[in-house]
């Protein structure tokens, strides 16, 4: 949520010493349309500095014929780079919907958003310091860093006593920022079975953050469903499956990510599932260069494969990605 960085961000006015090195250079949406031609239309390599336009360089790519839309986003800095990642959406691919914006005037009080931009102002210092650390297991994340879990525990009175309003703003709210915070803080409400189906509702949000909160409330969700099965939650893959095809970078990561867990134990079918709607973005995503981000998606193609979990963690280790990818694609191949 924080080291995420869209590039329309850099001004043009910056220095070019200010502007990150691209370290990684990643791709997907990539089908038929060649790597090359992507490449030549990019106009950056890594070690080049990020460019300073993301409109420009999308509209650029969207020139190429069979390419419907582009996005390049960022994420920042590995030894003082970045990783760009470069994702397009051919004629005739496999597209992740989302709902058209809603029009309604439900809005979230100014004390309650104020509470939510200062936890992310927090949640930033706590990132740069490196202090991520977080427990899940109430179906809700409490994090160690002391400020941030302050806000969080008062997130959990205000969804006591907000609920219903928070469930109508994310459902009908124009103004996204108060529908990703509604997402964030809905996650904190009590009975977490009363607000599972608002939080799988906003995983076809128009806006992204919205999206990506809604995700990460649903991966505790489902932790805590795991530790008390008493509860009868039961969290859905579709939505998280279909989002491994989306052009947005978060959709991806943050839906691998859960899936990751959501099939670490035996879920055959959700598997299945994955295999038959996203073997080809599973795989390109499992061979990144950015590691945090192609683990969860090399995870998802060890058991796509049939592998042990102590073969996939193995094969990473080892560093024999490919071996273990070949054999995900091969499962594909023979059903």
């Amino acid at each position: 949520m924080v080291r995420l960085f869209l590039l329309t961000f850099l001004a043009p006015a910056l220095l070019s010493a200010q502007i990150p090195r691209i370290g990684a250079l990643e791709f997907y949406g990539i089908r038929r349309v060649p790597e090359e031609r992507i490449r030549k239309v990019l106009k950056v390599e890594e070690s080049d500095r990020l460019p300073p336009s993301k409109e420009d360089v999308e509209e650029r790519l969207e020139t190429i014929p069979g390419v419907i839309r582009a996005r390049l986003e960022a994420v920042c800095c590995a030894g003082g780079a970045a990783s760009l990642f470069v994702g397009i959406e051919e004629k005739g691919a496999v597209h992740f919907a989302v709902r058209s914006e809603p029009s309604g005037s439900a809005v979230l009080p100014d004390a309650i958003m104020q509470q939510y931009r200062d936890f992310l102002g927090a949640l930033q210092s706590a990132v740069a310091r490196g202090r991520t650390a977080e427990d899940l297991t109430q179906g809700h994340s409490l994090m160690a860093d002391a400020e941030c879990r302050s806000y969080q525990e008062e997130f959990l009175r205000i969804a006591a006593r907000e609920q219903p309003l928070l469930r109508q703003v994310l459902r009908e709210s124009s103004d996204s920022d108060h529908r990703a915070a509604a997402a964030y803080i809905l996650a904190y409400a009590e009975k977490k079975k009363a607000v599972l189906n608002d939080l799988q509702f906003a995983l076809q949000d128009p806006d992204p953050p919205v999206r990506s909160n809604a995700i990460r409330a649903l991966e505790a969700i489902a932790i805590l469903a795991e530790r008390k099965p008493d509860l009868e939650i039961e969290v859905s893959t579709t939505w998280f499956i279909e989002m491994l095809n989306s052009l947005v970078l978060s959709d991806r990561h943050r839906a691998s990510v859960a899936l990751a867990h959501l099939t670490e134990k035996a879920r055959p079918s959700d598997v299945e599932q994955i295999r038959k709607r996203a073997l080809p973005a599973v795989v390109e995503m499992a061979r990144w260069k950015t590691l945090e981000y192609a683990l969860p998606a090399f995870i998802l193609a060890g058991r796509i494969a049939g592998l042990p979990e102590a073969e996939i963690h193995k094969a990473w280790n080892e560093r024999q990605r490919e071996a273990v990818i070949e054999q995900a694609l091969k499962a594909g191949r023979d059903k």
